[in-house]
């Protein structure tokens, strides 16, 4: 077996096509859009490469055929939130032998090591953790777009190796087909709370898009710099970019804010499941199958939709406000009876207030994916996240008080 690093266009090519014949007869995989892998690893369209840098192998058999991929990358931002130098890897794949997977191991871990690194979590991606982060471990049906799925066999490769569990992540499904999906309790409480004096709720609108962008920046930045210890600020021009790239698939009905005398106090962001439609691809957008695209959805067959991020400021959580905007989003189910099924993806367990939420409004756990950490050196120690996110609150508040 061969381990090389990827540089050319075939190699490229092979670290693409690899899943493809991995996964063949699995009726669950979806191949990802060739094009979307890629721009993970172009500095002009991944803004991680403005604070990190990336690589990737390719691994081969005696005969020279692929038998697995893996990519590492250290994001220094992530890498300094860390009480150790912390890199990354992802977009794992091998076929069913130990021996080849922990030969991917050690090449991250020795790539890593190379650069000052202590510690590697994985799988993860470079960039944002709303696509191709974790290792699914259970509810292996199909994913929505963005979330990932893998063989079975991979947890044991992962704990054989050294590999804990870092955080967990829950993915929760809701049936939005029958008429009456909303809990009476839940909707006592939306409905108060947005009849209050000043609240008013708005969907997305492109012809508003500036303002909106502006809105959600606001939001997220207040809500996730005191959440999370590698915060980093909502770049206006990268959620632009998002939004402008979405407009063939997304429902504006989807995407939902609150305010509060016209101050942005919350949102909620929900896109159609595209993977329902990309499942027919086979990695490829090419012309035949974007016109095949634009029939797909006037047939509506996407008839899913995954909650991506949300937003609530501080001066407003505990308020209620989550509820009135889940009123408003099933006001939609109710009048697009195509969509059927609500995913909420992901929450992590160090997150039990939105966990109450989505139990709340009758969603169930369908899914768990695993963050997993290695220490590189093993002299220091290993914590889970949620307790480094308590010791962390103690020693702010501690400062705080002295």
């Amino acid at each position: 077996m061969r381990v090389t690093e990827v540089t050319t266009d075939e190699q490229r090519r092979a670290f693409i096509d690899f899943p493809k014949r991995l996964y063949r007869g699995d009726p669950n995989w979806v191949c990802p859009l060739g094009s979307e892998i890629e721009a993970v690893f172009d500095p002009s369209r991944n803004a991680a490469f403005r604070h990190g840098v990336a690589t990737r192998w390719i691994l081969t058999g005696d005969g020279g055929e692929t038998i697995g991929r893996v990519a590492a990358f250290i994001d220094e931002i992530r890498s300094k939130a860390n009480r150790q130098p912390t890199g990354g890897f992802g977009f794992y794949e091998v076929i069913e032998s130990h021996e080849a997977a922990f030969m991917l191991f050690d090449t991250v871990r020795q790539w890593l090591t190379e650069r000052g690194m202590k510690a590697m979590d994985g799988p993860i991606n470079f960039g944002e953790n709303d696509n191709y982060w974790g290792l699914l471990i259970d509810g292996f049906t199909q994913p929505g777009f963005g979330m990932p799925y893998n063989k079975e066999y991979y947890r044991q490769y992962f704990e054989d190796y050294g590999f804990r569990t870092y955080f967990e992540q829950y993915s929760y499904h809701k049936d939005v087909a029958s008429v009456d999906v909303f809990p009476e309790r839940f909707r006592k409480i939306a409905e108060r709370i947005s009849k209050r004096p000043g609240y008013s709720f708005r969907h997305f609108e492109y012809r508003m898009k500036d303002k909106i962008i502006a809105d959600m920046v606001d939001i997220y930045n207040a809500t996730w710099s005191v959440f999370k210890e590698d915060f980093t600020p909502l770049d206006p021009a990268r959620l632009n970019n998002t939004l402008s790239q979405a407009k063939a698939f997304l429902d504006p009905e989807l995407i939902w804010f609150a305010y509060h005398n016209d101050r942005p106090v919350a949102f909620f962001v929900i896109f159609p499941d595209l993977n329902q439609i990309i499942k027919h691809f086979n990695g490829r957008l090419n012309l035949w199958n974007k016109i095949r695209f634009v029939w797909y959805k006037l047939t509506h067959k996407m008839t899913r939709a995954r909650a991506l991020v949300a937003g609530v400021h501080p001066s407003y959580q505990n308020s209620g406000i989550e509820s009135a905007i889940f009123l408003e989003i099933f006001h939609v189910f109710r009048k697009k009876r195509y969509y059927k099924e609500f995913e909420l993806s992901w929450v992590g367990d160090f997150n039990p207030k939105m966990i109450s939420i989505y139990e709340a409004i009758g969603a169930q756990r369908a899914k768990t994916h695993l963050t997993l950490r290695f220490m590189i050196d093993d002299t220091l120690p290993f914590k889970m996240y949620k307790v480094e996110m308590e010791e962390n609150r103690l020693e702010r508040q501690a400062k705080l008080n002295s």
